[in-house]
């Protein structure tokens, strides 16, 4: 009996094999023969599903968001007080275990590596600054924002610092470990709530 592909799952499974590659040798490392061995994959199997390592660049970048906004899609049909779903979206956004902190690593090499490339690739938007004003006027809506605040600067406030305390974590994960992500961002959300 032939034996069932399932074209989907083996390109998620290379996306995944790129940022084993990228999180254990960097953007410099993922290289196609790199991404193919760590997938098991011979160097034809891969062009098969992927064209060109753009192609695979670009997937890997979607499937990073894709995989964040299936875990905040969960938090929002979860019955938590306004203030509480802000803070737990919120969560799902910044390094806080060792998968977000694994996607937030691959997206910032991503992005450090596409900077210059965003005319010639279909480079997917994180989405967060959009994300953020829906959270802060969510709050507003609630009536839950304390009175006289600016809603725009409230706006970039939260933007700053949810890729603030992302690259911290990063950068300094003895710091800036999962428990101060989270007293972080509580301690802003309870500060700009009544």
């Amino acid at each position: 009996m032939p034996k069932i592909v399932k074209h989907e799952e083996r390109r998620k499974l290379i996306a995944e094999a790129m940022w084993r590659v990228i999180l254990d040798k960097g953007m410099e490392g993922a290289t196609v023969r790199n991404i193919a061995e760590e997938a098991g994959l011979s160097l034809g199997a891969l062009r098969y599903y992927f064209k060109t390592q753009d192609d695979l660049l670009v997937y890997a970048m979607a499937l990073v968001q894709e995989r964040a906004t299936i875990r905040i899609v969960a938090v929002t049909k979860r019955d938590l007080p306004p203030k509480e779903m802000v803070i737990a979206i919120l969560l799902e956004i910044v390094p806080v275990n060792e998968e977000t902190l694994a996607e937030m690593e691959v997206w910032f090499a991503f992005i450090a590596y596409v900077k210059h490339r965003k005319d010639s690739l279909d480079v997917p938007d994180d989405g967060v600054y959009e994300s953020v004003w829906k959270l802060i006027g969510y709050l507003e809506t609630s009536s839950l924002l304390r009175p006289g605040l600016d809603v725009e600067l409230e706006v970039e406030r939260l933007y700053a610092l949810v890729n603030g305390i992302a690259m911290h974590a990063l950068l300094e994960p003895v710091r800036v470990n999962s428990e101060r992500v989270m007293q972080t961002i509580k301690y802003h959300i309870d500060s700009i709530c009544i």
